[in-house]
Protein backbone atom coordinates (compact mmCIF):
# COMPACT_ATOMS: atom_id res chain seq x y z
CA UNK A 1 0.00 0.00 0.00
CA UNK A 2 1.17 3.49 -0.77
CA UNK A 3 2.70 5.63 1.93
CA UNK A 4 0.18 8.19 3.27
CA UNK A 5 2.76 10.94 3.17
CA UNK A 6 3.26 10.53 -0.56
CA UNK A 7 -0.06 12.23 -1.43
CA UNK A 8 -2.13 14.90 0.23
CA UNK A 9 -5.32 13.96 -1.62
CA UNK A 10 -8.44 13.49 0.50
CA UNK A 11 -11.05 12.90 -2.21
CA UNK A 12 -11.35 9.61 -4.05
CA UNK A 13 -13.37 7.78 -6.71
CA UNK A 14 -13.95 4.04 -6.90
CA UNK A 15 -13.74 2.05 -10.12
CA UNK A 16 -15.28 -1.45 -10.26
CA UNK A 17 -15.51 -3.86 -13.18
CA UNK A 18 -16.92 -7.29 -14.01
CA UNK A 19 -16.58 -9.06 -17.36
CA UNK A 20 -20.23 -9.36 -18.43
CA UNK A 21 -23.76 -8.09 -17.86
CA UNK A 22 -24.70 -11.53 -16.55
CA UNK A 23 -22.24 -11.09 -13.67
CA UNK A 24 -23.93 -7.77 -12.93
CA UNK A 25 -27.43 -9.24 -12.70
CA UNK A 26 -26.66 -12.63 -11.17
CA UNK A 27 -23.51 -12.04 -9.14
CA UNK A 28 -22.25 -9.81 -6.34
CA UNK A 29 -18.84 -8.94 -7.85
CA UNK A 30 -19.45 -5.20 -8.17
CA UNK A 31 -20.86 -4.87 -4.66
CA UNK A 32 -17.95 -6.84 -3.17
CA UNK A 33 -15.37 -4.69 -4.97
CA UNK A 34 -17.06 -1.49 -3.87
CA UNK A 35 -17.22 -2.68 -0.24
CA UNK A 36 -13.47 -3.44 -0.17
CA UNK A 37 -12.63 -0.12 -1.79
CA UNK A 38 -14.81 1.79 0.69
CA UNK A 39 -13.15 -0.02 3.57
CA UNK A 40 -9.74 1.00 2.18
CA UNK A 41 -10.89 4.62 1.74
CA UNK A 42 -12.11 4.73 5.35
CA UNK A 43 -8.79 3.38 6.56
CA UNK A 44 -6.89 6.03 4.53
CA UNK A 45 -9.27 8.86 5.48
CA UNK A 46 -10.47 9.51 1.91
CA UNK A 47 -13.84 10.97 1.03
CA UNK A 48 -15.63 8.95 -1.70
CA UNK A 49 -17.16 11.41 -4.16
CA UNK A 50 -18.17 9.05 -7.01
CA UNK A 51 -18.35 5.34 -7.94
CA UNK A 52 -17.99 4.08 -11.51
CA UNK A 53 -18.97 0.55 -12.58
CA UNK A 54 -18.31 -1.33 -15.85
CA UNK A 55 -19.53 -4.71 -17.09
CA UNK A 56 -17.17 -5.29 -20.03
CA UNK A 57 -14.09 -7.38 -20.75
CA UNK A 58 -10.81 -6.37 -19.16
CA UNK A 59 -9.14 -6.67 -22.56
CA UNK A 60 -11.01 -3.58 -23.79
CA UNK A 61 -9.89 0.01 -23.32
CA UNK A 62 -12.95 1.96 -24.44
CA UNK A 63 -15.41 1.31 -21.59
CA UNK A 64 -18.40 3.52 -20.71
CA UNK A 65 -17.74 3.87 -16.98
CA UNK A 66 -13.98 4.24 -17.46
CA UNK A 67 -14.49 7.07 -19.96
CA UNK A 68 -17.03 8.68 -17.62
CA UNK A 69 -14.51 8.49 -14.76
CA UNK A 70 -11.72 10.05 -16.83
CA UNK A 71 -14.09 12.83 -17.90
CA UNK A 72 -15.06 13.46 -14.27
CA UNK A 73 -11.41 13.62 -13.16
CA UNK A 74 -10.53 15.88 -16.07
CA UNK A 75 -13.16 18.38 -14.93
CA UNK A 76 -11.87 18.17 -11.32
CA UNK A 77 -8.18 18.59 -12.11
CA UNK A 78 -7.92 21.53 -9.73
CA UNK A 79 -7.82 19.00 -6.91
CA UNK A 80 -5.95 15.70 -6.89
CA UNK A 81 -8.14 12.61 -6.67
CA UNK A 82 -7.30 9.04 -5.81
CA UNK A 83 -8.69 6.25 -8.05
CA UNK A 84 -9.27 3.15 -5.94
CA UNK A 85 -9.53 -0.30 -7.55
CA UNK A 86 -10.02 -3.60 -5.74
CA UNK A 87 -7.31 -5.44 -7.68
CA UNK A 88 -5.01 -4.81 -10.62
CA UNK A 89 -7.13 -7.17 -12.77
CA UNK A 90 -10.14 -4.86 -12.28
CA UNK A 91 -8.31 -2.10 -14.14
CA UNK A 92 -7.36 -4.28 -17.11
CA UNK A 93 -6.56 -7.84 -18.07
CA UNK A 94 -4.09 -7.14 -20.84
CA UNK A 95 -0.72 -5.38 -20.66
CA UNK A 96 -1.58 -2.98 -23.47
CA UNK A 97 -4.89 -1.92 -21.88
CA UNK A 98 -3.27 -1.63 -18.44
CA UNK A 99 -0.49 0.69 -19.65
CA UNK A 100 -2.86 2.90 -21.64
CA UNK A 101 -5.36 3.27 -18.80
CA UNK A 102 -2.55 3.83 -16.28
CA UNK A 103 -1.25 6.64 -18.48
CA UNK A 104 -4.72 8.11 -18.97
CA UNK A 105 -5.32 8.26 -15.21
CA UNK A 106 -1.98 10.03 -14.69
CA UNK A 107 -2.73 12.57 -17.43
CA UNK A 108 -5.91 13.73 -15.68
CA UNK A 109 -3.90 14.33 -12.49
CA UNK A 110 -5.21 11.36 -10.51
CA UNK A 111 -3.35 8.73 -8.49
CA UNK A 112 -4.08 4.99 -8.66
CA UNK A 113 -4.30 3.01 -5.42
CA UNK A 114 -5.50 -0.43 -4.34
CA UNK A 115 -5.83 -2.39 -1.09
CA UNK A 116 -4.18 -5.33 -2.89
CA UNK A 117 -1.07 -3.82 -4.50
CA UNK A 118 1.16 -0.76 -4.11
CA UNK A 119 1.60 1.44 -7.19
CA UNK A 120 4.92 3.26 -7.06
CA UNK A 121 7.14 5.18 -9.47
CA UNK A 122 10.44 3.44 -8.63
CA UNK A 123 11.78 0.72 -10.90
CA UNK A 124 11.03 -2.13 -8.50
CA UNK A 125 7.39 -1.09 -8.06
CA UNK A 126 6.95 -0.68 -11.82
CA UNK A 127 8.44 -4.15 -12.39
CA UNK A 128 6.05 -5.72 -9.89
CA UNK A 129 3.11 -3.85 -11.42
CA UNK A 130 4.00 -4.99 -14.94
CA UNK A 131 4.48 -8.57 -13.74
CA UNK A 132 1.06 -8.53 -12.09
CA UNK A 133 -0.48 -7.08 -15.27
CA UNK A 134 1.20 -9.84 -17.29
CA UNK A 135 -0.13 -12.48 -14.90
CA UNK A 136 -3.63 -10.97 -15.18
CA UNK A 137 -3.42 -11.08 -18.98
CA UNK A 138 -2.21 -14.69 -18.85
CA UNK A 139 -5.14 -15.64 -16.60
CA UNK A 140 -7.61 -14.01 -18.99
CA UNK A 141 -6.09 -15.79 -21.99
CA UNK A 142 -5.95 -19.09 -20.11
CA UNK A 143 -9.57 -18.77 -19.03
CA UNK A 144 -10.52 -18.08 -22.64
CA UNK A 145 -8.61 -21.15 -23.84
CA UNK A 146 -10.15 -23.36 -21.18
CA UNK A 147 -13.65 -22.07 -21.92
CA UNK A 148 -13.18 -22.65 -25.65
CA UNK A 149 -11.78 -26.14 -25.06
CA UNK A 150 -14.72 -27.05 -22.84
CA UNK A 151 -17.16 -25.68 -25.40
CA UNK A 152 -15.39 -27.52 -28.23
CA UNK A 153 -15.44 -30.77 -26.28
CA UNK A 154 -19.15 -30.40 -25.64
CA UNK A 155 -19.82 -29.68 -29.32
CA UNK A 156 -17.83 -32.81 -30.27
CA UNK A 157 -20.22 -34.77 -28.02
CA UNK A 158 -23.24 -33.43 -29.92
CA UNK A 159 -24.31 -30.40 -27.85
CA UNK A 160 -25.01 -26.86 -29.06
CA UNK A 161 -23.09 -24.37 -26.87
CA UNK A 162 -23.80 -21.02 -28.49
CA UNK A 163 -26.77 -18.68 -28.21
CA UNK A 164 -29.99 -20.64 -28.71
CA UNK A 165 -31.28 -20.20 -32.29
CA UNK A 166 -34.79 -18.84 -32.75
CA UNK A 167 -37.15 -21.77 -32.27
CA UNK A 168 -35.10 -23.20 -29.40
CA UNK A 169 -34.37 -22.32 -25.79
CA UNK A 170 -32.02 -23.82 -23.22
CA UNK A 171 -33.35 -26.05 -20.46
CA UNK A 172 -31.55 -28.19 -17.90
CA UNK A 173 -32.17 -31.86 -18.69
CA UNK A 174 -31.02 -34.67 -16.44
CA UNK A 175 -28.00 -36.42 -17.92
CA UNK A 176 -27.34 -33.63 -20.44
CA UNK A 177 -26.99 -30.37 -18.55
CA UNK A 178 -28.19 -27.40 -20.63
CA UNK A 179 -29.91 -28.77 -23.72
CA UNK A 180 -31.75 -27.11 -26.59
CA UNK A 181 -35.51 -27.74 -26.41
CA UNK A 182 -38.34 -26.57 -28.64
CA UNK A 183 -39.51 -23.03 -27.97
CA UNK A 184 -43.12 -22.78 -29.10
CA UNK A 185 -44.76 -21.27 -31.04
CA UNK A 186 -41.53 -20.22 -32.76
CA UNK A 187 -40.36 -23.82 -33.28
CA UNK A 188 -43.43 -24.74 -35.33
CA UNK A 189 -43.21 -21.53 -37.35
CA UNK A 190 -39.54 -22.14 -38.18
CA UNK A 191 -40.29 -25.75 -39.13
CA UNK A 192 -43.10 -24.60 -41.45
CA UNK A 193 -40.80 -22.05 -43.09
CA UNK A 194 -37.98 -24.56 -43.73
CA UNK A 195 -40.29 -27.31 -44.94
CA UNK A 196 -42.15 -24.81 -47.13
CA UNK A 197 -38.91 -23.86 -48.88
CA UNK A 198 -37.87 -27.51 -49.23
CA UNK A 199 -41.15 -28.51 -50.89
CA UNK A 200 -41.37 -25.44 -53.13
CA UNK A 201 -44.29 -23.89 -51.31
CA UNK A 202 -41.97 -20.92 -50.94
CA UNK A 203 -40.14 -20.55 -54.23
CA UNK A 204 -37.64 -17.98 -52.99
CA UNK A 205 -35.97 -16.86 -49.79
CA UNK A 206 -37.91 -13.61 -50.08
CA UNK A 207 -41.16 -15.57 -49.78
CA UNK A 208 -39.83 -17.23 -46.61
CA UNK A 209 -39.02 -13.77 -45.29
CA UNK A 210 -42.52 -12.52 -46.04
CA UNK A 211 -44.08 -15.55 -44.39
CA UNK A 212 -42.17 -14.92 -41.15
CA UNK A 213 -42.83 -11.17 -41.15
CA UNK A 214 -46.55 -11.73 -41.70
CA UNK A 215 -46.90 -14.41 -39.05
CA UNK A 216 -48.71 -13.00 -35.99
CA UNK A 217 -46.82 -15.19 -33.51
CA UNK A 218 -43.25 -14.56 -34.70
CA UNK A 219 -41.07 -12.38 -32.37
CA UNK A 220 -42.80 -9.02 -32.07
CA UNK A 221 -39.72 -6.81 -32.47
CA UNK A 222 -39.18 -8.22 -35.95
CA UNK A 223 -42.46 -6.73 -37.14
CA UNK A 224 -41.13 -3.22 -36.46
CA UNK A 225 -37.79 -3.95 -38.14
CA UNK A 226 -37.97 -6.19 -41.25
CA UNK A 227 -36.02 -9.44 -41.01
CA UNK A 228 -32.61 -9.14 -42.64
CA UNK A 229 -31.88 -11.48 -45.53
CA UNK A 230 -28.85 -12.95 -43.72
CA UNK A 231 -31.18 -14.27 -41.01
CA UNK A 232 -33.18 -16.16 -43.64
CA UNK A 233 -29.92 -17.57 -45.01
CA UNK A 234 -28.93 -18.77 -41.53
CA UNK A 235 -32.38 -20.25 -41.00
CA UNK A 236 -32.12 -22.36 -44.15
CA UNK A 237 -28.47 -23.41 -43.83
CA UNK A 238 -28.11 -24.27 -40.13
CA UNK A 239 -28.03 -28.05 -39.60
CA UNK A 240 -28.96 -27.47 -35.95
CA UNK A 241 -32.62 -27.27 -37.03
CA UNK A 242 -32.28 -30.82 -38.44
CA UNK A 243 -30.84 -32.12 -35.17
CA UNK A 244 -27.17 -31.97 -36.21
CA UNK A 245 -24.14 -30.00 -35.03
CA UNK A 246 -21.33 -28.61 -37.18
CA UNK A 247 -18.68 -25.97 -36.40
CA UNK A 248 -16.21 -25.68 -39.32
CA UNK A 249 -14.18 -22.95 -37.57
CA UNK A 250 -13.34 -25.47 -34.84
CA UNK A 251 -12.72 -28.31 -37.33
CA UNK A 252 -15.80 -30.13 -36.04
CA UNK A 253 -17.58 -32.00 -38.82
CA UNK A 254 -21.29 -32.69 -39.05
CA UNK A 255 -22.55 -34.98 -36.29
CA UNK A 256 -25.82 -35.99 -34.64
CA UNK A 257 -26.93 -33.73 -31.83
CA UNK A 258 -28.80 -34.63 -28.64
CA UNK A 259 -31.53 -32.02 -29.15
CA UNK A 260 -34.86 -32.61 -30.87
CA UNK A 261 -34.83 -31.58 -34.56
CA UNK A 262 -37.45 -29.24 -35.98
CA UNK A 263 -37.18 -30.78 -39.46
CA UNK A 264 -35.73 -34.00 -40.84
CA UNK A 265 -32.19 -34.25 -42.19
CA UNK A 266 -33.73 -35.17 -45.54
CA UNK A 267 -35.59 -31.85 -45.55
CA UNK A 268 -32.37 -30.02 -44.66
CA UNK A 269 -30.51 -31.68 -47.55
CA UNK A 270 -33.34 -30.83 -49.94
CA UNK A 271 -33.07 -27.18 -48.86
CA UNK A 272 -29.31 -27.17 -49.48
CA UNK A 273 -29.93 -28.62 -52.92
CA UNK A 274 -32.41 -25.87 -53.74
CA UNK A 275 -30.02 -23.20 -52.48
CA UNK A 276 -27.20 -24.66 -54.57
CA UNK A 277 -29.55 -24.53 -57.54
CA UNK A 278 -29.96 -20.78 -57.05
CA UNK A 279 -33.54 -21.03 -55.78
CA UNK A 280 -33.24 -17.53 -54.36
CA UNK A 281 -34.27 -15.46 -57.34
CA UNK A 282 -35.89 -12.19 -56.28
CA UNK A 283 -39.65 -12.32 -55.89
CA UNK A 284 -42.07 -9.64 -57.01
CA UNK A 285 -42.19 -6.74 -54.59
CA UNK A 286 -45.65 -5.56 -55.69
CA UNK A 287 -47.56 -8.61 -54.49
CA UNK A 288 -50.23 -7.69 -51.97
CA UNK A 289 -53.55 -8.96 -50.68
CA UNK A 290 -55.47 -6.37 -52.75
CA UNK A 291 -54.47 -8.04 -56.05
CA UNK A 292 -53.53 -11.71 -55.49
CA UNK A 293 -53.75 -12.52 -59.23
CA UNK A 294 -51.27 -9.84 -60.30
CA UNK A 295 -48.37 -11.44 -62.11
CA UNK A 296 -50.20 -14.77 -62.50
CA UNK A 297 -52.96 -13.86 -64.95
CA UNK A 298 -51.73 -12.78 -68.39
CA UNK A 299 -53.30 -10.63 -71.07
CA UNK A 300 -55.00 -12.87 -73.65
CA UNK A 301 -53.86 -10.56 -76.49
CA UNK A 302 -50.11 -10.22 -75.74
CA UNK A 303 -49.52 -12.98 -73.15
CA UNK A 304 -47.76 -10.57 -70.77
CA UNK A 305 -48.78 -10.53 -67.06
CA UNK A 306 -51.53 -8.11 -66.09
CA UNK A 307 -50.74 -5.46 -63.53
CA UNK A 308 -53.21 -3.87 -61.11
CA UNK A 309 -53.92 -0.66 -59.26
CA UNK A 310 -56.55 1.38 -57.50
CA UNK A 311 -58.28 3.97 -59.66
CA UNK A 312 -59.59 7.14 -58.07
CA UNK A 313 -63.27 7.90 -58.70
CA UNK A 314 -65.41 10.83 -57.64
CA UNK A 315 -66.00 9.60 -54.12
CA UNK A 316 -63.77 6.55 -53.63
CA UNK A 317 -61.10 4.32 -55.18
CA UNK A 318 -61.86 1.30 -57.41
CA UNK A 319 -59.63 -1.76 -57.97
CA UNK A 320 -58.74 -2.78 -61.55
CA UNK A 321 -56.46 -5.17 -63.39
CA UNK A 322 -55.08 -3.95 -66.73
CA UNK A 323 -52.47 -4.57 -69.44
CA UNK A 324 -49.54 -2.17 -69.63
CA UNK A 325 -47.76 -3.67 -72.66
CA UNK A 326 -47.32 -0.94 -75.29
CA UNK A 327 -48.47 -2.03 -78.72
CA UNK A 328 -51.02 -4.50 -77.35
CA UNK A 329 -54.62 -3.87 -78.44
CA UNK A 330 -55.66 -4.13 -74.78
CA UNK A 331 -52.99 -1.65 -73.61
CA UNK A 332 -54.35 0.54 -70.80
CA UNK A 333 -57.77 -1.11 -70.85
CA UNK A 334 -58.95 -2.15 -67.41
CA UNK A 335 -60.81 -5.14 -66.03
CA UNK A 336 -62.76 -4.85 -62.81
CA UNK A 337 -61.17 -6.81 -59.98
CA UNK A 338 -64.49 -8.36 -58.96
CA UNK A 339 -65.02 -9.60 -62.51
CA UNK A 340 -61.54 -11.11 -62.97
CA UNK A 341 -61.39 -12.70 -59.54
CA UNK A 342 -65.05 -13.77 -59.66
CA UNK A 343 -64.47 -15.73 -62.87
CA UNK A 344 -61.32 -17.18 -61.30
CA UNK A 345 -63.42 -18.48 -58.40
CA UNK A 346 -65.69 -20.17 -60.95
CA UNK A 347 -62.63 -21.95 -62.38
CA UNK A 348 -61.87 -23.30 -58.92
CA UNK A 349 -65.45 -24.50 -58.53
CA UNK A 350 -65.16 -26.39 -61.83
CA UNK A 351 -61.98 -28.07 -60.59
CA UNK A 352 -63.85 -29.39 -57.55
CA UNK A 353 -64.59 -33.13 -57.94
CA UNK A 354 -67.99 -34.66 -57.28
CA UNK A 355 -68.66 -36.31 -53.91
CA UNK A 356 -68.76 -39.77 -55.54
CA UNK A 357 -65.46 -39.20 -57.30
CA UNK A 358 -63.84 -37.78 -54.18
CA UNK A 359 -64.90 -40.83 -52.16
CA UNK A 360 -63.17 -42.98 -54.78
CA UNK A 361 -60.02 -40.85 -54.52
CA UNK A 362 -59.98 -41.26 -50.74
CA UNK A 363 -60.10 -45.04 -51.17
CA UNK A 364 -57.19 -44.82 -53.61
CA UNK A 365 -55.16 -42.85 -51.07
CA UNK A 366 -55.90 -45.44 -48.38
CA UNK A 367 -54.84 -48.28 -50.68
CA UNK A 368 -51.65 -46.41 -51.54
CA UNK A 369 -50.96 -45.80 -47.84
CA UNK A 370 -51.34 -49.51 -47.05
CA UNK A 371 -49.19 -50.47 -50.04
CA UNK A 372 -46.37 -48.14 -49.00
CA UNK A 373 -46.43 -49.50 -45.46
CA UNK A 374 -46.09 -52.99 -46.88
CA UNK A 375 -43.01 -51.93 -48.88
CA UNK A 376 -41.27 -50.40 -45.86
CA UNK A 377 -39.62 -53.64 -44.64
CA UNK A 378 -37.94 -54.29 -47.99
CA UNK A 379 -36.91 -50.63 -48.22
CA UNK A 380 -35.37 -50.76 -44.74
CA UNK A 381 -33.30 -53.84 -45.64
CA UNK A 382 -32.11 -52.12 -48.80
CA UNK A 383 -31.02 -49.00 -46.91
CA UNK A 384 -29.20 -51.04 -44.25
CA UNK A 385 -27.29 -52.79 -47.04
CA UNK A 386 -26.34 -49.43 -48.52
CA UNK A 387 -25.10 -48.21 -45.12
CA UNK A 388 -22.79 -51.23 -44.89
CA UNK A 389 -21.48 -50.53 -48.38
CA UNK A 390 -20.85 -46.88 -47.44
CA UNK A 391 -18.94 -47.94 -44.31
CA UNK A 392 -16.70 -50.14 -46.45
CA UNK A 393 -16.05 -47.32 -48.92
CA UNK A 394 -15.22 -44.90 -46.10
CA UNK A 395 -12.75 -47.38 -44.60
CA UNK A 396 -11.08 -47.82 -47.99
CA UNK A 397 -10.84 -44.05 -48.52
CA UNK A 398 -9.34 -43.52 -45.06
CA UNK A 399 -6.68 -46.15 -45.85
CA UNK A 400 -5.91 -44.32 -49.08
CA UNK A 401 -5.62 -41.00 -47.22
CA UNK A 402 -3.00 -42.52 -44.88
CA UNK A 403 -0.99 -43.81 -47.84
CA UNK A 404 -1.39 -40.77 -50.10
CA UNK A 405 1.45 -38.23 -50.40
CA UNK A 406 -0.36 -35.68 -52.57
CA UNK A 407 -2.28 -32.84 -50.92
CA UNK A 408 -4.63 -32.65 -53.88
CA UNK A 409 -5.38 -36.36 -53.65
CA UNK A 410 -5.89 -36.19 -49.88
CA UNK A 411 -8.36 -33.31 -50.23
CA UNK A 412 -10.27 -35.24 -52.90
CA UNK A 413 -10.47 -38.31 -50.64
CA UNK A 414 -11.59 -36.18 -47.67
CA UNK A 415 -14.28 -34.50 -49.78
CA UNK A 416 -15.57 -37.91 -50.88
CA UNK A 417 -15.58 -39.18 -47.28
CA UNK A 418 -17.61 -36.15 -46.24
CA UNK A 419 -20.16 -36.82 -49.00
CA UNK A 420 -20.47 -40.48 -47.95
CA UNK A 421 -20.89 -39.48 -44.29
CA UNK A 422 -23.77 -37.17 -45.18
CA UNK A 423 -25.39 -39.92 -47.23
CA UNK A 424 -24.98 -42.31 -44.30
CA UNK A 425 -26.63 -39.80 -41.94
CA UNK A 426 -29.57 -39.44 -44.30
CA UNK A 427 -30.00 -43.21 -44.61
CA UNK A 428 -29.68 -43.73 -40.85
CA UNK A 429 -32.48 -41.25 -40.27
CA UNK A 430 -34.67 -42.94 -42.89
CA UNK A 431 -34.03 -46.40 -41.41
CA UNK A 432 -35.38 -45.21 -38.06
CA UNK A 433 -38.47 -43.57 -39.54
CA UNK A 434 -39.32 -45.97 -42.39
CA UNK A 435 -42.33 -48.11 -41.55
CA UNK A 436 -43.16 -45.96 -38.54
CA UNK A 437 -45.35 -43.07 -39.74
CA UNK A 438 -45.19 -40.08 -37.42
CA UNK A 439 -48.91 -39.44 -37.83
CA UNK A 440 -52.07 -41.36 -38.59
CA UNK A 441 -53.33 -41.61 -42.15
CA UNK A 442 -56.12 -39.12 -41.51
CA UNK A 443 -53.86 -36.42 -40.11
CA UNK A 444 -51.29 -36.90 -42.90
CA UNK A 445 -53.72 -36.66 -45.81
CA UNK A 446 -56.39 -34.51 -44.21
CA UNK A 447 -54.99 -31.19 -45.50
CA UNK A 448 -54.34 -32.54 -49.00
CA UNK A 449 -57.76 -34.16 -49.25
CA UNK A 450 -59.50 -31.08 -47.89
CA UNK A 451 -57.82 -28.98 -50.54
CA UNK A 452 -58.58 -31.39 -53.38
CA UNK A 453 -62.22 -31.57 -52.29
CA UNK A 454 -62.65 -27.80 -52.44
CA UNK A 455 -59.74 -25.51 -53.52
CA UNK A 456 -62.07 -22.52 -53.29
CA UNK A 457 -62.05 -22.83 -49.49
CA UNK A 458 -58.35 -21.88 -49.33
CA UNK A 459 -58.78 -19.13 -51.93
CA UNK A 460 -61.26 -17.18 -49.77
CA UNK A 461 -58.66 -16.97 -46.98
CA UNK A 462 -57.57 -13.48 -45.91
CA UNK A 463 -53.90 -14.45 -46.17
CA UNK A 464 -52.05 -13.63 -49.38
CA UNK A 465 -49.83 -16.64 -48.80
CA UNK A 466 -52.86 -18.98 -48.95
CA UNK A 467 -54.10 -17.39 -52.15
CA UNK A 468 -50.69 -17.75 -53.80
CA UNK A 469 -50.59 -21.37 -52.66
CA UNK A 470 -53.86 -22.00 -54.51
CA UNK A 471 -52.26 -20.75 -57.72
CA UNK A 472 -49.26 -23.06 -57.34
CA UNK A 473 -51.23 -26.12 -56.26
CA UNK A 474 -54.06 -25.89 -58.79
CA UNK A 475 -52.55 -24.51 -62.00
CA UNK A 476 -49.44 -25.74 -63.79
CA UNK A 477 -48.98 -22.46 -65.67
CA UNK A 478 -50.22 -18.90 -65.77
CA UNK A 479 -53.81 -18.21 -66.79
CA UNK A 480 -54.60 -16.18 -69.90
CA UNK A 481 -57.59 -13.81 -69.73
CA UNK A 482 -59.27 -12.28 -72.80
CA UNK A 483 -61.30 -9.13 -72.20
CA UNK A 484 -64.96 -9.71 -72.98
CA UNK A 485 -64.45 -13.46 -73.32
CA UNK A 486 -62.93 -14.75 -70.08
CA UNK A 487 -60.24 -17.23 -69.17
CA UNK A 488 -58.74 -19.55 -71.73
CA UNK A 489 -58.47 -23.28 -70.99
CA UNK A 490 -56.48 -23.71 -67.78
CA UNK A 491 -53.51 -26.06 -67.49
CA UNK A 492 -54.20 -27.84 -64.20
CA UNK A 493 -51.64 -29.52 -61.98
CA UNK A 494 -51.30 -33.31 -62.02
CA UNK A 495 -53.72 -34.12 -59.13
CA UNK A 496 -56.56 -32.20 -60.74
CA UNK A 497 -55.71 -33.60 -64.17
CA UNK A 498 -55.95 -37.10 -62.72
CA UNK A 499 -59.31 -36.29 -61.16
CA UNK A 500 -60.54 -34.98 -64.50
CA UNK A 501 -59.40 -38.11 -66.33
CA UNK A 502 -61.04 -40.40 -63.75
CA UNK A 503 -64.32 -38.49 -63.99
CA UNK A 504 -64.34 -38.86 -67.80
CA UNK A 505 -66.69 -41.80 -68.63
CA UNK A 506 -64.43 -42.77 -71.55
CA UNK A 507 -61.59 -43.47 -69.09
CA UNK A 508 -62.32 -46.54 -67.01
CA UNK A 509 -60.10 -47.65 -64.14
CA UNK A 510 -58.21 -50.92 -64.38
CA UNK A 511 -59.46 -53.60 -62.00
CA UNK A 512 -57.33 -55.63 -59.63
CA UNK A 513 -56.88 -58.36 -62.28
CA UNK A 514 -54.88 -55.96 -64.46
CA UNK A 515 -54.77 -55.59 -68.22
CA UNK A 516 -53.93 -59.21 -69.12
CA UNK A 517 -56.65 -61.90 -69.14
CA UNK A 518 -56.66 -64.14 -66.06
CA UNK A 519 -54.86 -67.46 -66.47
CA UNK A 520 -56.74 -70.72 -65.97
CA UNK A 521 -55.61 -72.57 -62.82
CA UNK A 522 -53.75 -75.84 -63.42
Amino acid sequence: MMNDAKHNACKAVIYCRVSSTKQTTKGTGLESQEARCREYATYKGYEIVEVFKDDVSGGLIDRPAMQAMLGFLRRKRSQTHVVIIDDISRLARSIEAHLQLRSAISKVGAVLESPSVEFGEDSDSILVENLLASVSQHQRQKNGEQTKNRMRGRVMNGYWVFQAPIGYRYERVQGHGKLLVRDEPYASIIAEAIEGFATGRFQTQVEVKRFLEAHPHYPGDLHKNPIHQTRIQQLLTRPVYAGYIEVPNWNISLRKGHHEPLVSFETYERVQGRLAGNANAPARKDLNADFPLRGFVTCGDCDYPLTAAWSKGRSKHYPYYYCQTKGCQSYGKSIKRDQLEGEFAELLKQARPSEKLFALVKEMFQDLWAHRLGQSAALTRSMKGEVKTIDQKITELLDRIVEADSDTLIKAYERRVKELERRKMLLSEKIVTTGQPKHHYRSVYRTALDYLSNPLKLWVSDRLEDKRAVLKLTFADRLAYVRGVGYRTADLTLPFKMLGQISNPKNQMVGPEGLEPPTRPL
